[in-house]
């Protein structure tokens, strides 16, 4: 090999070398300019957050205490307390927990362990995915359409709580596909290397390691649910219901229609505004408490292979 031969290699190296140091500094400051982005993204939402939590908190000094809590419903501020809305809301949710987890499990587990792999599969995959990003107020006029009116159970317990399980239904087959997925090949071979059955193996192996996936994925989706409003005001539900409901086929209203209307009749009366505000309270420290316990689930039951 020549000696211009050698050196056209070398100013190719060198060029190469260059261009590759070039590229590797363009690199590292994107990668800080994201990162800055995302730093000052996040200083700003949790700035927001804090203005909106303090403002609610100040509106509502002087107003949420024992009394509040433990009054029904008036239409004198002073007087009005939420102990029916937070009734009608437990009910509500003890009626879509359940509906919601055990179908929203059942049916991620039929199609991640039972339903044949293809184009239908696929097809019905697709379309859960597609239902979690619909209008809550659709999946209204769908139970008002199918619950209220057809089953003919008004403006019920039952009623909002099948509405509402509707809406966050698609969220628990998807927070459960994804956690039936993440479970680790070796351990579904070597249950049926031992000669478990395929029921068993779900039972016994892939539920417990996808637990926490699928318990922090349907509290979550519970939450959202707890704080939807638009359900529920096409149901019918009303605002003002002086008898605390007693059974799933009482009428009821919950926290978050009483603080939609409550902010509406603020502009009648300042006083609505502050039991708004009190209402929010409460419902942040419920949302609070069902997060609170998702996280502890994840951590407790969370396995690393």
């Amino acid at each position: 090999m020549s000696y211009d031969v050698m050196q056209q290699n070398k100013d190719k190296h060198f060029l190469n070398t260059e261009a590759l140091k070039r590229r590797m500094k363009l690199r590292i400051i994107l990668d800080k300019v994201a990162k800055g982005i995302f730093i000052l993204s996040t200083l700003f939402s949790l700035l927001i957050l804090g203005v909106l939590i303090y403002r609610v908190w100040n509106q509502s000094v002087g107003w949420l205490n024992l009394r509040f809590l433990k009054s029904n419903l008036s239409i004198f501020p002073e007087k009005a307390g939420i102990h029916g809305p937070i009734l009608g809301t437990l009910w509500l949710m003890a009626i879509v927990a359940p509906v919601t987890v055990i179908l929203g499990v059942a049916t991620a587990i039929y199609l991640e362990e039972y339903a044949t792999k293809g184009k239908f599969q696929s097809f019905i995959k697709t379309n859960i995915s597609n239902l979690a990003g619909v209008p809550s107020v659709i999946f209204g006029l769908l139970g008002l359409t199918v619950f209220g009116r057809l089953l003919k159970l008004g403006s019920s317990i039952l009623a909002g709580g099948l509405t509402m399980s509707l809406l966050v239904l698609p969220i628990v087959i998807v927070a459960s596909q994804e956690a039936l997925k993440a479970v680790p090949g070796f351990l579904k071979d070597a249950s049926y290397a031992l000669g478990a059955t395929k029921w068993t193996t779900i039972k016994t192996v892939i539920l417990p390691t996808a637990l926490p996936g699928i318990m922090t994925g349907s509290i979550l989706a519970l939450s959202r649910a707890i704080g939807e409003t638009a359900p529920l005001v096409v149901l019918g539900i009303p605002t003002l219901i002086l008898r605390i409901p007693d059974g799933i086929m009482s009428d009821f209203t919950a926290l978050p229609i009483q603080i939609y209307y409550w902010t509406l009749d603020a502009v009648l009366r300042p006083e609505y505004a502050n039991l708004a505000a009190a209402t929010i309270i409460v419902l942040l420290f419920m949302l609070f408490i069902m997060n609170s316990i998702a996280i502890l689930i994840r951590n407790k039951y969370q396995k690393r292979y």
